[in-house]
């Protein structure tokens, strides 16, 4: 076999050392002198011509690729492969196909009136012509020099312009009577994955817009919290988080998986051509003209970025406090603390366990056009009429801290803090319940007991605390069971020593109808298989009194804290969650997933 590219062409040259404008020269020599040496050569040489032309074509392509960034650097403009990237449709719009093939040229991305052209020539009078029209209608063009297999790239694109939904800045419009049908189609994640793979199954007409919305169709229909898009070796893995526990949906490609990332980032306002680093954006989704919220995170990965899309639903935040699972003793205590001119009420767990729904249902239920509601959160993650929500930003130096500080200048009544974090804005938090704010917050700690050791931790004095904290609450999640398919049992063996153990610690045990039966989860097509079907809470809180007081004094730890406040005749988390076991709202192994059952007993 011999290789054209190293035969010498006069003085020692190569084919190589052609000037790049004749390259057409140069493929025809290759060519000739392929034809020539195939006639003289066949006796010994066997080709592939499949091959060879395969090779020839990629040659072809990366002498493109390459004189489109020489091109580029001349004349102080920035190279564009599109080969890569998604291209957006709706920026795509702003150009008619016609005008945009005959002047070669393609809007590849859009965000409001700036714009990102790719061009074959920056002196095609007629691409210059439709850039000067563009301008007048007021928008800002960034150019770039691209080659023309990555022009044809978008060109094609154009076809798909029928399947795509238009989108807007950091918006995408599912909003269509199509889509509503969709949504309702797709009641399971069996439905959502028959649908993902047909698309995927059609190679050539994969529609990444159309991949998209089916996801998050599907997470909406099935009522999921986040879409997890996980990279692996050999196929990338998606996932929905279903009741707070990650379901499989189906596996993408990595081919797919490239053009989905470009999209995600595209309307969710991110970098493409950064994979090295974490980055964070949003998008909304119009749905029978109400806007849902989707919070897009990606982190790099081990074999590439990693992808949660976070789903926030108004529907699901839009829970009265009544219906909480909150028990009628608790939530007549907390109904009237709430109603209280001053004083804090925190609430704690661990990341995912309700504690913003529970501050929401508070501001809910206490807000009136007679009082100011200042928020400071991190981020907004639902929109509350009547209610002033501000967001944290490091990059503006807005934290908790300084934002707590600016909302005691607009003379608030209420104030709610996303997460006490550190001593100084637990101070002021603390002062600001002190001086006729009622102050709602959240603090990680795994029970209600650890929120007065971890405020003296945080450095604040143990003579003020209790003072100006009314009630700490601890939560977490628990899925509900089906209805439709779950299954009585009897309670025996190791599971009915320890919930007899559990029983033995409820401050009234009256509130039980019954020990002896407890149900388990099955799984029908209601369920997705899952034996369950939405969730609620478990809880406990601790009261202020002359106790709680007393223990606070000397530097207590959680046990002397419990012990305190025993005489309340509050159950925790576990009692409460048992109490549920028996009434069948959830089950055992349940409880058992999200709180530890055998602590002290």
């Amino acid at each position: 076999m011999y290789n054209v590219k190293s035969i010498k062409v006069g003085r020692g040259k190569s084919l190589r050392d052609f000037p790049r404008f004749l390259f057409p020269i140069r493929y025809t020599f290759y060519f000739i002198l392929h034809t020539s040496l195939s006639g003289i050569l066949t006796p010994m040489v066997q080709f592939d011509e499949d091959r060879q032309n395969q090779r020839l074509q990629e040659l072809k392509q990366k002498e493109a690729e390459e004189l489109a960034q020489i091109m580029a650097s001349r004349l102080g403009l920035e190279y564009i492969d599109l080969s890569g990237i998604a291209v957006n449709t709706d920026a795509l719009r702003i150009i008619p196909e016609a005008t945009a093939r005959e002047a070669r040229m393609a809007v590849f991305d859009s965000a409001g009136k700036n714009i990102k052209i790719a061009l074959l020539s920056a002196t095609n009078k007629k691409a210059l012509q439709a850039i000067e029209v563009l301008k007048t209608e007021h928008y800002r063009p960034t150019l770039y020099i691209t080659s023309p297999i990555s022009l044809e790239k978008a060109f094609r694109e154009y076809a798909s312009l029928s399947y795509a939904f238009e989108t807007r800045a950091g918006a995408l419009d599912i909003s269509s009577d199509d889509i509503i049908a969709f949504l309702k189609k797709l009641t399971s994640t069996v439905e959502v994955k028959k649908q993902i793979d047909e698309m995927l199954a059609n190679k050539k007409g994969v529609r990444i817009a159309k991949i998209l919305e089916i996801m998050l169709a599907g997470a909406l229909a099935t009522n999921s919290s986040d879409i997890h898009i996980e990279p692996e070796e050999d196929s990338v893995r998606l996932r929905f988080r279903l009741d707070g526990v990650l379901t499989d949906i189906t596996r993408l490609d990595t081919d797919t998986y490239n053009l989905l990332a470009s999209r995600i980032k595209l309307i969710s306002g991110l970098k493409l051509n950064t994979k090295k680093d974490a980055q964070d954006g949003r998008f909304s989704v119009t749905v029978n003209g109400g806007d849902i919220e989707i919070r897009t995170s990606i982190i790099p990965g081990a074999y590439s970025e990693s992808i949660v899309l976070r789903v926030l639903n108004p529907k699901s935040i839009a829970v009265p406090l009544e219906q909480m699972g909150i028990s009628p003793k608790l939530l007549s205590i907390l109904l009237h603390e709430i109603e209280k001119p001053n004083g804090m009420i925190l609430t704690t767990g661990p990341t995912g366990s309700g504690k913003t729904t529970t501050l929401y249902a508070f501001l809910r239920k206490v807000n009136n056009p007679g009082i100011k509601i200042i928020t400071i959160e991190d981020p907004i993650e639902y929109h509350l009429p009547g209610i002033v929500q501000t967001q944290t930003d490091d990059a503006k130096n807005y934290t908790f801290l300084s934002g707590l500080r600016s909302a005691l200048r607009q003379d608030p009544d209420i104030i709610m803090v996303g997460e006490i974090r550190d001593e100084e804005t637990a101070e002021i938090a603390i002062n600001s319940a002190l001086t006729g704010h009622l102050v709602f917050s959240t603090l990680h700690t795994n029970n209600a007991a650890g929120t007065f050791p971890r405020l003296i931790d945080l450095g604040i004095n143990p003579k003020v605390i209790t003072s100006a904290v009314n009630i700490a609450m601890a939560q977490r999640l628990v899925r509900t069971l089906c209805p439709q398919c779950k299954k009585s049992v009897p309670i025996a063996g190791a599971d009915k020593v320890l919930i007899d153990t559990i029983i033995a610690t409820l401050p009234d045990p009256n509130v039980l109808t019954q020990k002896e039966t407890m149900f388990v989860a099955v799984g029908c097509d209601a369920c997705n298989g899952t034996g369950y079907k939405g969730r609620t809470g478990v809880y406990e809180a601790i009261l202020k009194d002359r106790a709680i007081e007393e223990a606070v004094q000397k530097n207590p730890s959680e046990r002397d804290i419990r012990l305190a406040a025993k005489p309340q005749g509050i159950p925790d988390m576990r009692g409460d969650g048992v109490i549920k076991i028996l009434a069948g709202v959830t089950s055992l192994d349940e409880l058992s997933r999200v709180i530890d059952l055998t602590e002290e007993l």
